[in-house]
């Protein structure tokens, strides 16, 4: 028997039994545990006074400003529902720029006297806290000698609570912030941007006679990721250090066949599935859909739609719990964009849309003055995207995404938009003023009796498509499955801010009647920003030439992607809407400019490390003994059997000096060269060790292989 690892691992695998029989399996079919560990409405009135509750609930339903007189009051109200729940200590959780999420925990107890004490939470500590701001990335915006970041409560996203093993903890949604006011995290740009979409929408709505309303900007971020077992996990210094593997042969079988997507739910996954649904509605998280993806062990798990800002906390909390789940089911969850080379990647297709006064604007209405309405805000949307192309895309810029975006059915780095058959049908209409096909044929008159109902979802969509018009709402495919909602929602919010603004500007100047003014600015626009939108194959090289030519941005690389954030054109429009300042748009390029290096410089030193003491010594010592068989086969007189061994003997030997020359390669990159160098050089590394992959005997390869890790869990 062979004392290889991974043979043992999948030994481990094949006996492993299912932790608790399947028919024991807890499941609450009536849902009275949803949002059992959430201090929402119904916690907040059964704790807290009448008067205090309804201040409260009316900053988070309807957006007021919050009371702080009340703070006392909610502190102690959370504080008696925490200690009910098991909790023990309490944090500000929070997302600094590190991509994830922080929590400093502090108990409850406060000294009452010599060896007594009571629990307590005040208003103070409830409103805010204080953090180490110099040991999280702020891009010069602090020194390290200037420690102060603070955390401020966001009551719009409710407290929840964390559970481990032994207890519990009182999570507080909070924003981080410098001493000087300025955002040294996700949640306090997304909160402006939210706050200058809905400034920008009110205006507009008004030129349409409509009646202040609320406005929602609703987010669904559905979350890909990859599970492997956990022991072949451990087994790969590339996993555990980078989170995508460097090396790894194709296998003959991977997701050719298409038989992975949507196929039946292997039992172990299953029960990993129903713990983290478990999980997340105990947590108020409405996770709806779960299946596989198309890749084999590549999974997806989608809730439905919510209020933005709590959206992105949720799929902040979705990441934790998947990852801790895991984990428990001796399992990995994988969220890096592109795990495994030569298979689909995984992405976070974020589904954003926006409603007035309860109604979906992107959902074709039911009358005239509904479609005027709903054309209108498409085409601001249009407009947005076709002008900040580049700023959009500069919020999936990542190491990770890198390896992610053109193929497997992640979309191209060049951002167009895909309308659909009908509703390019009815923009073509519009721009030329001719008829459409739509219950008889009728001239197309904004705001008038002749529109015709609007076509809804009724197309097929493009999945090559990095931005999609798909019923009722876009879906922004680009985004990574790693990466945080809040930095691309921020952006999408702030352009269509802008747009929608220039909008109400063009409308203010129009003397005259408002719907004929309004068709003639429509058709204005869409002449203006067709070039955005496309419907065929994202990744043909004729799109690539043809979106040069209608002058749209191609930024394939991080280095490049992030270059926007450095425009003063572009820093001046976040400026504008009080979403960021300079000085934090610089902040964001230098972090994401040395995220990025710092991650290629990791991935170059592990996969050299392995290369040199993991893949090496077994292609050596194999290429020993293939010279000593060869020369005992000389010496014995035998012929059978030498022109084999001769001919793998060649093919090992040149790899091994194959291998040689690519790691010192890789070693003087490292060295001396940038992100570019290092990168090409692992390409290079990697063509040499997936072929040895091939050549070296199985039994004693160093790593788990692709075969097992996609395939045995």
């Amino acid at each position: 028997m062979s004392t290889n690892n991974r043979i043992h691992a999948i030994n481990a695998i094949a006996e492993r039994r299912p932790d608790v029989p399947l028919a024991t399996l807890p499941v609450d079919t009536s849902l009275q545990t949803y949002g059992d560990d959430v201090f929402g409405e119904k916690e907040i009135r059964a704790f807290l006074p009448k008067s205090a509750a309804a201040k409260l609930l009316a900053t988070v339903n309807d957006g007021k400003p919050l009371d702080p007189s009340i703070a006392a009051d909610v502190a102690h109200a959370m504080k008696e529902w925490a200690l009910s729940k098991g909790a023990t200590h309490f944090t500000h959780w929070f997302q600094p720029l590190t991509g994830g999420t922080a929590e400093k925990h502090n108990s409850f107890i406060e000294p009452a006297g010599t060896a007594r004490a009571i629990q307590a939470f005040s208003g103070k500590n409830l409103i805010g806290g204080e953090a180490d701001a110099s040991s999280f990335p702020s891009g010069g915006l602090r020194s390290t000698f200037e420690a102060r970041g603070y955390t401020a409560w966001d009551p719009t996203s409710p407290a929840f609570i964390k559970r481990h093993a032994n207890g519990a903890t009182l999570c507080i949604p909070t924003a981080f912030c410098a001493h000087t006011g300025e955002a040294l995290d996700s949640k306090t740009p997304l909160l402006r941007s939210v706050q200058a979409l809905t400034k920008a929408l009110k205006r507009l709505m008004a030129h349409f006679g409509q009646p202040d309303g609320r406005v929602s900007v609703t987010l669904g971020a559905e979350q890909e990721y990859f599970l492997i077992d956990r022991g072949f996990y451990l087994q790969r210094p590339d996993l555990l250090q980078t989170g995508r593997t460097v090396f790894g042969a194709a296998p003959a079988k991977h997701q050719q066949l298409d038989d992975h997507y949507y196929g039946a739910i292997r039992p172990r996954i299953l029960k990993f599935m129903t713990e983290v649904e478990a999980q997340l509605w105990k947590l108020g998280i409405p996770a709806k859909t779960r299946h596989n993806e198309v890749a084999p062990a590549q999974f997806e798990l989608a809730p439905i739609f919510e209020d933005l800002n709590l959206a992105v906390d949720h799929n902040m909390l979705i990441m934790e719990v998947l990852r801790r789940t895991a984990e428990r089911n001796g399992l990995e969850c994988l969220l890096h964009e592109k795990p495994f080379s030569g298979v689909n990647g995984s992405g976070k297709h974020c589904n954003w849309s926006i409603a007035y006064g309860g109604r979906n604007l992107l959902e074709p209405g039911t009358n005239p003055k509904e479609n005027a309405i709903f054309l209108t805000v498409l085409l601001a949307v249009i407009r947005a995207i076709d002008l900040h192309a580049d700023l959009l895309r500069a919020s999936t810029a990542g190491a990770g995404n890198d390896h992610r975006l053109g193929g497997n059915e992640a979309p191209p780095a060049i951002l167009s938009i895909f309308l659909g058959d009908d509703l390019s049908a009815v923009v073509k209409a519009i721009e030329t003023g001719t008829s459409w096909a739509a219950r008889g044929r009728t001239k197309l008159k904004i705001g008038v009796d002749t529109l015709p109902p609007l076509p809804r979802d009724t197309t097929d969509r493009n999945r090559t498509s990095p931005f999609a018009f798909t019923g009722n709402k876009f879906e922004f495919r680009a985004p990574g499955s790693s990466q945080n909602c809040a930095q691309n929602q921020m952006v999408l919010n702030t352009i269509v801010a802008e747009s929608l603004d220039a909008l109400s500007d063009k409308l203010d100047a129009m003397p005259g009647d408002f719907n004929t003014n309004l068709q003639k600015l429509l058709q204005r626009l869409i002449r203006a920003h067709k070039r955005v939108l496309f419907a065929g194959d994202g990744y043909s090289a004729a799109w690539q030439r043809e979106a040069a030519a209608r002058g749209l941005p191609d930024l394939p690389d991080t280095i490049s992607a992030i270059a926007p954030l450095k425009v003063s054109a572009n820093q001046t429009l976040f400026e504008k809407y009080g979403v960021l300042t300079r000085s934090e748009m610089d902040s964001r390029y230098e972090i994401a400019l040395e995220d990025y290096e710092r991650r290629v410089r990791i991935e170059g030193g592990v996969a050299l490390e392995i290369a040199r003491s993991m893949i090496r010594p077994v292609v050596a010592d194999e290429f020993s003994k293939l010279a000593t068989a060869i020369s005992i086969a000389k010496k014995d007189g035998l012929k059978v059997g030498v022109s084999g061994l001769k001919a793998l003997s060649l093919k090992l030997g040149a790899g091994l000096d194959d291998l040689h020359v690519k790691c010192e390669r890789l070693d003087k990159a490292l060295a001396k060269g940038g992100a570019k160098e290092i990168l090409a050089a692992m390409v290079d590394l990697r063509r040499t060790v997936d072929a040895l992959e091939y050549l070296v005997d199985d039994s004693r390869w160093p790593l788990p292989k692709y075969r097992e890790m996609l395939f045995v869990y």
